[in-house]
């Protein structure tokens, strides 16, 4: 038997299973039902507000969210400082100013909390966190 694990779910992987994304709807719901039988799933709010976009009411969100059981943990105040400096070495690696720092708090969150983080994403987590705990496709297509 393996030790629980809490996973915190990226705003992609939601909204794959959400949507029921003809790409990624199987892979995402598929990785999200093993994370719920590895342990807690968990959102903070920064995926919250990502997902809120695509919704008229934060009560709409809190119906689609609630099948998931998912739990919600605020973004600790230590994920601050990894998130900058996370961002600030992806901007001098010449990084986009499309990509803004709430996927690096989501990156920091989960590394300082502990937690696994599920996400289609894999590249910029693994670059800027190493020793963050990925579940992600296996293929480099999926890193979109």
């Amino acid at each position: 038997m393996t030790a629980e694990r809490s996973t915190l779910v990226d705003t992609n992987v939601l909204l794959d299973v959400l949507t029921d994304d003809p790409r990624w709807g199987a892979w995402s719901s598929d990785a999200l039902a093993a994370a719920i039988d590895r342990g807690p799933i968990l959102i903070n709010q920064l995926i919250f507000a990502e997902l809120s976009v695509r919704f008229a009411a934060a009560s709409d969100v809190d119906a689609a969210l609630a099948p998931l059981a998912l739990t919600r943990e605020s973004i600790p105040f230590d994920a601050g400082f990894p998130a900058a400096q996370a961002f600030a070495r992806y901007r001098q690696r010449g990084g986009s100013r499309s990509a803004v720092l709430p996927d690096f708090y989501i990156g920091a969150h989960a590394l300082v909390r502990g937690h696994t983080l599920l996400t289609r994403d894999a590249r910029r987590y693994r670059t800027s966190f190493p020793g963050l705990e990925l579940i992600a496709p296996p293929t480099p297509s999926s890193e979109e």
